[in-house]
């Protein structure tokens, strides 16, 4: 098939492409759908399995401040299309949400992430929008065109849409398709992409045998840690066989990823008592009795049970020997030794991808003008907690623009 109409293809069927689909269907364009897996929206499935939060409640001023180096470029995106607006979609497609106490952005209980993707769909088919699944994307053809491969019949085409919308995803969770095999593809056009590396991701920590068979898996509750001086991030750690993870240590992924690639190690430091003042700490630690056992003193005094002393003796032998002050200072700033992140396709997201640099403002490649990029293809990251969906939707949202305004 070699022919040339005026619509969009959208490739990839994740959020950030069935966002661009619907708001340039709602702008009067005819949208073709291309996704290489039998369904669409796999990843956001997946993701919803873990507490299905879209967005955040953030204040406008600091949201943007969680994209990191490109805050700047996602304050224009979040001003086209926020929290608020997000909210509004999904009321409008019959989902209600609500703030929690996290401030994170929820589904009523009532709605799965499966609720609201059924939803969706029937919102695009009356729309319009043609959805063509085991269609995988082979690279560009000519000056606009794209090849194509039914997955199904293994036959081959070239379609030329007016516009394209790149909307593949990132490297991790590959069984999603998120598996980043679109990088040569936009190399051999010139088009740069940074390197892939994981984020939000455990942590991986030289447990001894004893240790993981005596602890195995558990929490800890109510924490705070940090990279070396850096800011404190509290919450949930969650021991594990590997190491450690949780959202504590996922906000924490760049920084450790910088100091792993600085000096091939990194530390984070474990405070266990984060709401207690050091110096009040300090003094219970004093009335401790001699030959007063140190799991039995921790546990009545400061309510650190299990497993607690089993990770003091793990990372501080001689803990038990400690003086008042030293084990205060441990309680304060446990050090935990990172030997690595978790392997790339167990992370949540990925750090890496198209610079922004490689797009204009309106998201579209320098490389092939009326193509455009959106979601996690781009290289952006941020914490878990509903920014990394919000930013999926909200540079969606932007391409669509880009696009319409390019086709008038």
């Amino acid at each position: 098939m070699n022919e040339r109409r005026e619509w969009v293809a959208i490739i990839g069927g994740g959020p950030a492409g069935l966002m661009a689909a619907q708001r340039l269907a709602e702008a009067g364009l005819p949208v073709q759908v291309f996704e290489a897996q039998a369904t669409v929206g796999r990843k956001f499935l997946v993701a919803g399995h873990g507490g299905f939060n879209l967005s955040n409640a953030e204040d406008k001023r600091h949201f943007a401040s969680r994209y990191g180096a490109e805050e700047t470029r996602f304050e224009a995106l979040l001003n086209h299309f926020s929290p608020t607006d997000l909210r509004t979609w999904a009321a409008d497609l019959g989902i209600e949400t609500f703030v929690g106490t996290s401030g994170r952005i929820f589904p009523v209980a009532a709605h799965k992430p499966a609720d609201l993707l059924r939803a969706w769909l029937h919102r695009l088919r009356e729309l319009g929008v043609q959805i063509h699944t085991r269609h995988r994307w082979l690279g560009f053809a000519d000056a606009t065109g794209l090849r194509l491969r039914n997955e199904i019949s293994g036959a081959e085409t070239t379609i030329e849409p007016a516009a394209t919308v790149l909307a593949l995803g990132g490297a991790s969770w590959a069984k999603t398709g998120s598996d980043g095999a679109w990088v040569p593809l936009l190399q051999e056009i010139g088009v740069p992409v940074t390197p892939f590396a994981p984020a939000n991701c455990g942590a991986e920590v030289a447990w001894s045998e004893f240790f993981k068979t005596k602890v195995g898996r558990a929490p800890l509750k109510n924490i705070g840690l940090r990279v070396h001086d850096g800011p404190m991030v509290r919450g949930e750690l969650m021991l594990t066989d590997y190491g450690v993870e949780g959202t504590p240590v996922y906000a924490l992924t760049p920084q450790v990823r910088q100091a792993l690639h600085r000096g091939g190690s990194a530390t984070l430091f474990l405070n266990l008592k984060p709401d207690l003042p050091p110096s009040t700490l300090l003094a219970r630690l004093q009335q401790r009795r001699n030959g007063a056992s140190l799991p039995d003193f921790l546990r009545k005094a400061l309510s650190l049970a299990p497993p607690v002393p089993t990770l003091l003796r793990e990372l501080a032998p001689e803990v038990s020997t400690l003086k008042p002050e030293a084990l205060a200072a441990l309680l304060k700033a446990l050090p935990l030794p990172v030997a690595a992140l978790r392997p790339l396709d167990e992370a949540i997201s990925t750090a890496g991808g198209i610079p922004f640099s490689a797009v204009d403002e309106h998201l579209m490649l320098r490389q092939r003008p009326g193509t455009f990029v959106a979601g996690e293809m781009l290289d952006w990251e941020a914490p878990t907690g509903g920014y990394l969906l919000q930013g999926c939707f909200s540079t969606g949202a932007w391409v669509a623009r880009g696009v319409a305004l390019r086709l008038g």
